[in-house]
């Protein structure tokens, strides 16, 4: 795996835990040469996780909106900063770039991120894994919606595996590189049709 987008809140979370686990995730990408692919802010938990790469030598690739530029800070160290037109750019040129998706604590934004990605490896646009870095158990309740849409039959339990938790960026790593992505989804019945 040579890159990995890191989705995650630009605000640094009300627990300092939540900052230290994204700088040890920003430490673990380096020491295993995996590029970072990001937001391109230097504030919050995004600005932890590409420091944390930066101070180990490692590569961090930012992608920004020309209209956050001046609301999230964009981060004036980073290898290579892309800036976009639109969030959709955004997702796409992150979605291109990476060959893994964590989602670190975050907002709304963070979640929409995750989402989209997750379903387009469901619709079989991507075969990367999607993963929660747990901090602080902070996804427990999300990871628990995947199983109740499952026990419900809104989601296949194929679709349900494709869900990569993890609390330490070592161990959600070893997953990815292990992690094999299901059959295309479908909703054909006769495969005559």
């Amino acid at each position: 795996m040579k890159s990995i987008a890191v989705f995650c809140g630009s605000s640094k979370g009300a627990s300092s835990i939540f900052k230290e686990s994204a700088a040890k995730l920003g430490q673990e990408l380096a020491k295993h040469q995996i590029t970072l692919i990001y937001g391109g802010a230097n504030v919050g938990l995004m600005g932890a996780v590409a420091d944390a790469v930066l101070e180990q030598g490692g590569q961090v690739v930012g992608v920004l909106p020309f209209f956050l530029q001046n609301r999230e800070i964009a981060h004036k160290g980073l290898t290579e900063l892309i800036m976009v037109d639109s969030m959709h750019e955004r997702k796409t040129k992150m979605a291109e770039l990476a060959d893994g998706f964590i989602a670190l604590p975050g907002g709304p934004g963070t979640m929409e991120e995750y989402f989209e990605i997750f379903t387009w490896g469901q619709l079989g646009l991507h075969k990367k894994p999607c993963g929660f870095l747990n901090i602080n158990q902070y996804f427990d309740p999300l990871v628990s919606m995947f199983d109740v849409m499952e026990r419900e039959h809104f989601m296949q339990a194929k679709y349900r595996s494709m869900v990569i938790t993890d609390d330490t960026p070592e161990g959600i790593l070893k997953q990815f590189s292990n992690y094999v992505a299901p059959s295309v989804k479908t909703y054909l019945t006769d495969q005559r049709i």
